[in-house]
């Protein structure tokens, strides 16, 4: 604003007798002047106004009152005296340059822009005008013309501190940082004591992330100037920030004082009110952020950036309605807010809305190419879709643009442990952790890792530390209760699980408003003294979860291919099993067992070629076998149903490496859960489930979303009698000495994992011990660190630590030969089906006692398949008794082992290709049903079997 000029009076100065008047007005001018410089406006525009009343037609006094006028935001009367300025001298490109002033005070920048030129128009020469000039272009948004006019007016005034702090804001609006930090010091270096350009100074150091030099800059400009309240919000935002990185909870309190010290200073500033809220959200005080959020709209309704965090901090509450509304009203008021439209996705993903969610991740990308968070949540939908190339692709993205992104880097981890690829998983969480100390999801997903790899010692630390840092985690909570399970850590058993099925209970609770699924997965839910329609429950919302991953595929539903008239039964068999695992172990001649007169089989591996043998048998024995592994889930379904299957099988149920999208895509007419998973998918995709009479009595039929398939003897078909007949006779190449057991000894034998035994079970086998005198106990390390912690119970319990005997993990074969060497094999709470069926083909005893759930009955269907259902308990005390009985009473434990021996060639329970029929005849049912229209209903596989030939219907 320019307040002064050489005085000018129309006409030649004559001397007259009013000489003294006139220099009694300019001192009065010159007076006015001081005051206006010291910032004493009121006065000066008294004495203004008393030469005005003695001529009105001075323009220096007439400039002055316009320019106290606009101090003292009396824009009105300082526009009415620039134009009296102008009326009295056309060419006073002052008057024109302040005129411009007062309107764009007003808003009208376009006519301040109009003055502006005209006084340069006058006055080419004028630094002020060219100054003003380059501030409108730059609010109107004109960059490169606002650095052209700012250099201008510094290249005629090389003093202008205003032009080159100026100069520096849109430097570094262009992130030409050096150029701007240059401006910036320039301006220190003529007025040292230049408080707004100290502050702006340490805004380019922060974006450099240069936090430390930050702060010491923005305490500068706050000593120079202690109510500059800007500089007290900025300041807190670098403290804030600080100590996010760094873990300084202090630096975070030192933030919060600033922004209320801002506040203090100037009650109406908005955004340090939302620079506050921002600060109660961090702490978790949410109620007082919405408060304060609140204040902040109050104070500035057009505030698009409060309504957006306000729209997080309901989010954060559960109130996604109304974060929706916070998110829409910024986009409101901003319409190309990329960081709304972001967290408008987020809000629309915790809803089940994934197309919505995906277009608001990819508009907030297309405006801000280089937004690194909706790469990343753009990654996050595709990887759960499947599509997890695409994904990686999109955190790489994010990392790209952000090197420092930790979220970018888990989330990248996430897709690789799905991948199985458990290197890079851990190198990724790691990376995270160590740019983001208290990064707890980070430590809860390296856990997951750690534990997927064996590795863990090291997994329980990792969702112990998870823990720490945020208690409000469940699924890392569940996490670490499974783990300590496997290694039969039971220290805190009772509480943990207790605190466990309260936080199912709400999980449960919310999910009738939200699709929540629960922090247990349904195979490890088996492990817990859960209802069999509790188990139902969470396997139907994780059944929805899988429907719901790819909604957003857009897959038309599949027209149903009619089979004609004579044509084979096309079956499909899904799993990520195909390979050494105990899936293929059991099951792997049963696939070329089909009657290829009536059946026509496909087996789709979701799993990569391991090279085994087992792998390796299925292909040459299948009539198609498919190598899927690379395919995602909406591919797969399409591949599923051009090959016009009529039954699929769905082999894995809710273990590692399923793929239940597939079927909730249903590519088949009829499909059916076999195997792997030993309960109810909960799923409305799925038309029926293997079972049997023993493991799902009538009683328990309404807790399955399914329609049964019941075998006639046990729902486990084993494959030992084609490939493991060595067993059939005593193996001399191993003996119990090998294994540091005593031929004199009983030998209790359990070879199941570690999570499968419960404190309860380990009580009664301690309390058997105690009442055999020569007994002993043989477990293996499965895993390693359960030795010590059993072992330390043994003790608890009174036993001697020498009576419980540990053998490593062994190869297939050793493992079914030794399966010989003890007297009685010990069933648990949850069934090994592998193992058990390892023991009896190997002639080996096992006691069971039923439970209501299949995963603690099929040990009994195991039993009565081959002949030993007296060795079939109700209770524990019972399994006791028989125990200790069996040990005690030669005689009977040795018929019962003959009778088992005997009974290997000709029983049920290994006769996989009757196994094979009774599939056969159920399917047949099924598809003959659905073709001639009937309703789905319970199948019963019941027919005289002959090995000549499959069954078939008339």
């Amino acid at each position: 604003m320019v307040a002064s000029k050489k005085s000018s009076k129309r006409g030649n100065p004559v001397a007259t007798p009013e000489t003294s008047a006139e220099s009694k007005i300019t001192m009065m001018i010159s007076s006015s002047q001081k005051l206006y410089a010291k910032g004493d406006y009121k006065d000066a525009l008294s004495m203004c106004e008393a030469v005005y009343v003695a001529d009105a037609y001075r323009v220096d006094n007439l400039l002055l009152l316009g320019a106290l006028h606009f101090q003292l935001r009396n824009l009105s009367e300082s526009i009415f005296y620039n134009q009296q300025c102008i009326r009295v001298d056309p060419n006073f490109a002052e008057a024109y340059s302040n005129l411009g002033n007062s309107l764009k005070e007003l808003g009208d920048i376009n006519g301040a822009i109009q003055f502006y030129l005209k006084a340069i128009k006058i006055k080419p020469r004028f630094p002020d005008a060219y100054n003003n000039l380059a501030s409108s272009q730059m609010q109107l948004g004109n960059t490169e013309e606002a650095i052209s006019t700012f250099q201008m007016a510094l290249t005629l005034n090389p003093r202008l501190v205003d032009a080159h702090s100026n100069l520096g804001n849109l430097f570094k609006a262009q992130g030409r940082l050096e150029e701007a930090k240059k401006s910036y010091l320039e301006a220190i270096r003529i007025r040292p004591d230049f408080a707004i350009a100290w502050s702006n100074l340490a805004g380019v150091f922060n974006t450099m992330g240069e936090r430390q030099t930050a702060i010491e800059y923005y305490k500068e400009a706050i000593r120079l100037c202690p109510e500059f309240a800007d500089a007290h919000s900025n300041l807190g935002n670098v403290l804030k920030e600080e100590g996010q990185v760094t873990g300084n909870s202090s630096m975070v309190e030192e933030a919060l004082n600033e922004y209320n010290y801002a506040v203090k200073l100037r009650p109406d500033f908005a955004i340090a009110h939302g620079n506050l809220a921002s600060c109660y959200y961090d702490q978790g005080k949410l109620d007082l952020a919405v408060s304060t959020f609140k204040y902040a709209i109050q104070l500035e309704p057009n505030f698009p950036d409060a309504y957006n965090n306000l729209g997080n901090t309901y989010r954060e509450m559960g109130r996604l309605e109304e974060a929706i509304n916070c998110y829409r009203t910024t986009l409101r008021l901003k319409p190309d807010h990329p960081h709304a439209y972001n967290n408008l996705g987020n809000a629309m993903k915790d809803k089940g809305l994934i197309k919505e969610a995906i277009h608001c991740y990819v508009t907030a990308a297309r405006l801000m190419p280089r937004f690194a968070a909706a790469h990343s949540n753009l990654g996050s939908i595709l990887k759960e879709q499947g599509k997890l190339d695409q994904s990686l692709a999109h955190y790489q993205e994010a990392i790209n643009i952000d090197p420092m992104f930790a979220d970018a880097y888990a989330n990248m981890g996430n897709v690789y442990k799905d991948m199985y690829q458990l290197t890079k998983a851990i190198q990724c969480y790691s990376t995270a952790i160590k740019m983001k100390k208290d990064f707890a999801e980070a430590y809860a997903n390296l856990g997951s890792a750690y534990r997927d790899a064996g590795q863990l010692l090291d997994s329980i630390t990792c969702f112990q530390k998870a823990l720490d840092l945020n208690g409000d985690m469940p699924e890392a909570f569940a996490n670490l209760v499974h783990v300590l399970s496997y290694t039969c850590d039971w220290s805190d058993r009772a509480v943990n699980h207790n605190k466990l099925q309260q936080m199912v209970a709400k999980q449960m609770q919310e999910s009738t408003e939200n699709l929540v699924v629960p922090c247990i997965q349904p195979f490890h839910a088996l492990c817990y003294n859960l209802s069999p329609k509790e188990l139902k429950d969470i396997a139907t919302l994780y059944a929805d979860k899988a429907k719901l991953n790819v909604s957003l595929l857009e897959i038309p539903s599949f027209h149903m291919h009619h089979r004609a008239s004579g044509a084979r039964i096309r079956i499909g068999y899904v799993s990520s099993d195909f390979g050494n695992h105990p899936c293929s172990h059991l099951m792997q001649s049963s696939f070329g067992m089909h009657n290829r007169e009536q059946f026509e089989v496909f087996c789709y591996a979701l799993n990569q070629d391991d090279r085994s043998s087992w792998r390796q048998k299925i292909q040459d024995e299948v009539e198609h076998f498919k190598d899927v592994s690379a395919l995602q889930a909406g591919d797969l379904a399409t591949l599923i149903h051009s090959d016009g299957i009529h039954v699929l099988i769905n082999l894995n149920g809710y273990t590692k490496g399923s793929k239940n999208e597939v079927f909730s895509l249903q590519p088949s007419p009829i499909q059916i859960g076999l195997g792997g998973y030993l309960g109810t998918s909960g799923a409305d995709y799925m038309q029926y489930m293997v079972s049997d009479h023993h493991c799902v009595p009538a009683q328990n039929h309404e807790n399955f979303s399914e329609h049964l398939i019941l075998m006639p003897h046990s729902m486990v078909v084993n494959d030992h009698k084609q490939t493991s007949r060595f067993a059939l006779e005593k193996c001399e190449d191993v003996s119990r000495g090998q294994y540091g057991l005593s031929d004199d000894s009983f030998v209790y034998a359990c070879f199941n994992q570690g999570y499968k035994i419960t404190p309860e079970v380990f009580a009664i086998w301690c309390g058997i011990l105690k009442e055999v005198d020569n007994a002993v106990l043989w477990l293996l390390r499965f895993p390693p660190a359960s030795e010590d912690n059993l072992l330390a119970e043994v003790s608890k319990l009174g036993i001697d630590t020498s009576r419980i005997i540990f053998s490593d993990v062994a190869p297939k074969e050793e493992h079914i030969k030794r399966c010989q060497l003890p007297d009685l094999f010990l069933d648990t709470e949850f069934c090994g089906v592998t193992t058990s069926c390892d023991i009896l083909w190997s002639g080996t005893p096992m006691i069971s006692k039923l439970g209501e759930n299949i995963h603690n009955r099929v040990g009994g269907s195991l039993l009565s398949s081959c002949g030993l259902k007296e060795l079939v308990v109700e209770t524990w005390e019972d399994y006791k008794n028989l125990a200790v009985k069996l040990a005690m009473d030669d005689r009977t434990l040795l018929a019962h082992r003959f009778n088992l021996e005997m009974a290997r060639e000709t029983c049920e329970l290994f006769d996989t290709q009757k196994w094979v029929y009774n599939l056969e005849h159920g399917i047949l049912q099924i598809v003959h049903g659905y073709e001639k229209g009937h309703p789905n209903k319970d199948v019963v596989c019941d027919f005289t079997y002959k090995k000549s030939r499959s069954p078939s219907l008339k």
